[in-house]
């Protein structure tokens, strides 16, 4: 299964990808919303192959994953590799200059199940699929109405 989505930002291109790669405030924000998150690297960001270990609680039951950076060629991309149970995913966000002050943000997220309870999980996500885009739409959105509201207070 496939979840892409795209967000116009009206910030320049490395402020949106300094934002996006300011791996403490993720991880800060994924722990308010109760997920254990574990550094597996040293220093503030991690290297390619280097990521992350979570554990919290989906569908009522105790989850693991491992999510890696996959690649990284600032201020044009950014991609994650995860893990959990028989369920791989992969993230890849791209940005894409359109003006000086003004950024494109294409977002796709596949998973791919390597088992049963994975193929019944993910045959879930694909009949709630809608309600899943329409989340997604609302992060980005939200996400980039934080970069530009930072945006105008330095300008």
């Amino acid at each position: 299964m496939q979840v892409t989505g795209t967000e116009d930002v009206a910030a320049p291109i490395d402020q949106v990808f300094a934002e996006l790669t300011a791996f403490d405030a993720m991880e800060r924000q994924a722990m308010r919303r109760g997920i254990d998150v574990r550094r597996q690297f040293r220093g503030s960001a991690p290297t390619l192959g280097e990521g992350w270990e979570a554990q919290f609680r989906f569908r009522g039951r105790d989850r693991r994953a491992t999510i890696l950076l996959d690649g990284y060629d600032a201020p044009n991309m950014v991609s994650f590799k995860g893990v959990t149970g028989g369920l791989e995913t992969s993230t890849l966000i791209e940005l894409v200059p359109l003006s000086p002050n003004r950024t494109r943000v294409n977002m796709v997220f596949k998973m791919l199940p390597n088992t049963l309870s994975a193929r019944l999980l993910v045959q879930s996500f694909k009949l709630a699929r809608s309600t899943i885009n329409k989340k997604v739409k609302k992060r980005m959105s939200d996400f980039a109405r934080s970069i530009e509201s930072k945006a105008a207070k330095i300008a």
